[in-house]
């Protein structure tokens, strides 16, 4: 998603295509939710998101590793006339305080860190007592995986090239990982109230332009004849985009509902700690 211009327009418009394009962020975040809490977004990119919780009220900080995206922000919030503590930092070491924020929102972000483990114990670190974190990271067992193995390994004779090496290699930024539920759910072990799920996306679906790299006659080729219907009916699961809700315990060694099965609307037993 290409920011057009720096002007109010153009911001609109990025966040426009941004909710077109990914939908399931809205009702992921739940950005209505967090009027005056305190909310930090790791990985703020050209800063939609931060703008839609700034709006609906959020006292807000956000970071970014790049300084090109803290200034996009910084700019998009001087133009909206929005306030947000922003600056660049790195999730493996976060500059606030322990029991700081009632939500961490990270949208795509923390698969691409080094050590994801040590970003996610950071953002149990300074979430308060029953905080929640909302995390997208990418799920292994995609569409967008299967076609990237396909292409990358399978048609060049390497059908042992694991799908760690091919999301590494081949998806986004070098280095990048994605994880099954169960790995996330390891990942996860501190926090209590865990929710998963996992949506298919335009990736999955070829309903989106693909990165450069990616274009040729096969992919082409694909967008004609994908089976998107058969895709949606069948296999809802298996999608690239994992969605985490998770919690912070009240009281601390609390192991309740730790994890969630994943695919499912309810909410998991967990007996309320809020009184």
């Amino acid at each position: 998603m290409f920011l057009l211009e720096l002007t109010k327009e153009g911001f609109a418009q990025h966040s426009a295509t941004r909710y077109q394009l990914e939908p399931e962020i809205l009702s992921f975040a739940q950005f209505h939710r967090w009027h005056g809490k305190k909310v930090l977004e790791i990985g703020v990119g050209l800063g939609a998101d931060h703008q839609t919780f700034a709006d609906h009220g959020a006292i807000l900080s956000g970071v970014d590793l790049t300084e090109r995206a803290i200034e996009h922000t910084r700019h998009r919030f001087r133009l909206l006339e929005l306030q947000s503590d922003l600056q660049v930092a790195d999730a493996e070491q976060l500059p606030f305080g322990a029991d700081t924020f009632d939500l961490v929102y990270s949208w795509g972000v923390l698969h691409h860190s080094p050590n994801t483990a040590r970003a996610i114990t950071e953002v149990f670190r300074i979430l308060k007592p029953g905080g929640e974190a909302k995390m997208m990271i990418y799920h292994k067992w995609s569409f967008v995986g299967l076609m990237l193995w396909v292409r990358y390994a399978l048609l060049r004779g390497k059908p042992l090239k694991t799908l760690q090496e091919i999301y590494a290699r081949y998806l986004e930024s070098p280095g990048t990982k994605a994880y099954s539920i169960g790995e996330a759910q390891a990942l996860l072990s501190r926090f209590d109230a865990v929710k998963i799920s996992t949506v298919l996306t335009h990736g999955d679906l070829l309903s989106s332009e693909a990165g450069q790299r990616h274009q040729g006659l096969l992919l082409t080729l694909a967008r004609i004849l994908w089976p998107r219907w058969l895709i949606r009916t069948c296999f809802p699961h298996l999608g690239l985009f994992m969605l985490i809700t998770a919690r912070k315990p009240v009281t601390l060694g609390n192991n309740c509902c730790k994890t969630f099965r994943p695919e499912k609307s309810s909410s998991n037993a967990c007996p309320s700690t809020d009184g």
